[in-house]
């Protein structure tokens, strides 16, 4: 139990690097942290570079109601090829080109996948299918077909384009990359928009750049690099992020004390769906919901 208690317990904002997955991450923390109490909140690829929300101790579970947060991208959509990955690290699989494109048609097209829309993920992601990830189906040679699922993208911007000759399989292929800025909801696919997008204007499209710049309140200005590593980690504390992420309810001790035990609050408005519960020395204690007149305990952290 000590040992519990003497573990770090934060919330560390990491800039990815390029090459690594998002679990070699967690475990390069969990080695310089010294505890093996560390979760991530959302997959970067390992082509993607950025924000990637790591908890320790406590912080670990908040991290499932972290990813339910906005999220924010910077990417290059490669217009005029198609891959088994809908990104640079598969090989092409098909080379129609993007002759005749243009990035006021790309603009113009956007709209159609702006706001609710309903999205197949790309098959080879993380998603589990029979308990077996997606991707690993996948590179057995399986045909795997997800389910689609309803994504909000709040903003989706075309920045500038630039077109080039591509290495293909038949020779080289003339291809429009289109830098893109994406706001979206958790659960959105990058590399499906410019899968989709390609297959809207018949070249095929895939990613050859993803930076993940904001998870939340969390943006690149607040990441560190972990090589060389930081020392000590500029972990952000758990009372400081819960009451950055939600809206924040604070209590006097009698009934702070019932929010230790996991009790509802008779009676109790919200100022949010999901609400940060506070005792007096401002310390966080739980997420409630609401339910009917009262507030009810989402997860308690004490």
């Amino acid at each position: 139990m000590s040992a519990d208690r003497s573990a770090p317990t934060g919330v560390l904002v990491v800039d990815k690097t390029p090459g690594l997955t998002s679990q070699q991450v967690v475990s390069r923390v969990r080695r310089l942290a010294g505890t093996r109490k560390v979760g991530h909140a959302g997959t970067l690829d390992p082509m993607a570079t950025g924000v990637l929300v790591v908890g320790l101790g406590r912080a670990t579970r908040l991290l499932g109601h972290l990813m339910r947060t906005t999220k924010e991208y910077t990417a290059t959509i490669r217009f005029g090829q198609s891959t088994l990955t809908d990104d640079a690290e598969g090989e092409v699989t098909a080379a129609a080109g993007a002759a005749g494109l243009d990035l006021a048609q790309v603009r113009a097209a956007l709209p159609d996948f702006t706001g609710a829309i309903s999205q197949v993920p790309t098959a080879v992601s993380a998603i589990k299918v029979g308990g077996v990830r997606s991707y690993a189906r996948v590179r057995a040679g399986e045909d795997v077909e997800l389910a689609a699922r309803t994504v909000t993208v709040h903003d989706f911007t075309a920045d500038g384009a630039a077109a080039s000759l591509a290495p293909g399989p038949e020779g080289p292929t003339e291809v429009l990359d289109v830098s893109v800025t994406v706001v979206c909801s958790s659960g959105t696919y990058i590399r499906a928009l410019a899968r989709d997008l390609g297959a809207r204007f018949g070249t095929g499209g895939h990613l050859v750049a993803l930076r993940r710049t904001r998870v939340g309140p969390f943006g690149l200005d607040r990441a560190c690099l972990l090589d060389p590593a930081p020392d000590p980690l500029p972990l952000l504390d758990l009372d400081d992020v819960a009451a950055e992420c939600f809206p924040r309810l604070d209590l006097d001790a009698d009934r702070a004390a019932g929010v230790r035990f996991g009790r509802p609050l008779p009676g109790t408005p919200l100022p949010g769906p999901l609400t940060a519960v506070f005792d007096p020395d401002g310390r966080f204690l739980a997420l409630y919901t609401p339910r009917g007149h009262d507030a009810v305990p989402e997860a308690v952290f004490v």
